[in-house]
């Protein structure tokens, strides 16, 4: 699933591409907003919040949109050949004299008021790339149920909002425990919201969608830290990847 750092290089490339400019196509296709037409608006501005996209239009209107699994928003030039998937996985296009915005696989796509934003992400803990980032609340936040495992408490957008499957693993490497040691006996906890940012800020610049990473995906490869090798097992039907000597801790 794409994750805080993905939505926050989507949500540049999107309001680079159309923010200050009239819709001169308009095509949302989901059936509840099929109809509606949002030529000659003036898209204002794309803002992301923790994995939603937030794409601001003129008139009070704002297209909400997620990335869930596999959803994705391409931007094309002129005459350039879509190539983010087949017709029939397109949800949206939006579209200025220059630019085409398509939105590909979209779970959630909905046009709604601006001022009814927070209806939509208000119930997200705080963004870690957003200008709105409050660290003591986001560790508050995680430690409302200390016997809840580390893993599942960062996964939880309802208490600090971008970190998914693969920057749970990496944050638990960072600090050293398990994804399934329970919150409350993690020492020094703050350490966790530390190690998520820095994680996300590493990599939201990176080029290409690319990403640094040290444990995720790399089973049976040697730690980085430590030389042996990484362990991979299942958390709620996620893979968890961490090392089982820099980790010690509870695995299941």
């Amino acid at each position: 699933m794409p994750e805080g750092d993905t939505v926050w290089q989507t949500a540049r490339h999107l309001h680079t591409a159309l923010a200050g400019r009239p819709l001169v196509r308009s095509d949302l296709r989901v059936p509840r907003f099929a109809t509606a037409d949002l030529t000659g608006r003036t898209v204002l501005d794309v803002t992301p919040r923790g994995k939603h996209l937030l794409t601001r239009i003129e008139g009070g209107l704002t297209l909400h949109s997620h990335l869930g699994m596999e959803g994705a928003w391409k931007v094309y030039a002129q005459g350039e050949r879509w190539r983010g998937g087949p017709t029939h996985q397109i949800r949206a296009i939006l579209g200025t004299e220059e630019r085409t915005a398509v939105g590909y696989r979209l779970p959630v796509l909905e046009l709604l008021r601006t001022r009814e934003e927070e209806r939509v992400v208000g119930h997200l803990g705080p963004d870690l790339l957003g200008p709105g980032w409050d660290p003591a609340t986001a560790l508050r936040n995680l430690l409302a149920d200390p016997t809840r495992p580390v893993g599942e408490a960062l996964l939880d957008q309802r208490n600090l909002a971008g970190v998914g499957n693969i920057f749970k693993s990496e944050t638990c490497f960072l600090v050293r425990v398990t994804p399934w040691l329970p919150i409350g006996q993690v020492p020094s906890p703050e350490r966790l919201v530390t190690a998520a940012k820095k994680l996300l800020e590493a990599n939201r610049n990176r080029p290409g969608g690319s990403r640094r990473l040290s444990v995720y995906g790399r089973a049976g490869r040697p730690c980085p830290r430590c030389g042996t090798p990484i362990r991979k097992a299942d958390q709620d039907d996620r893979p968890a990847y961490w090392c089982p000597r820099c980790q010690p801790g509870p695995t299941s």
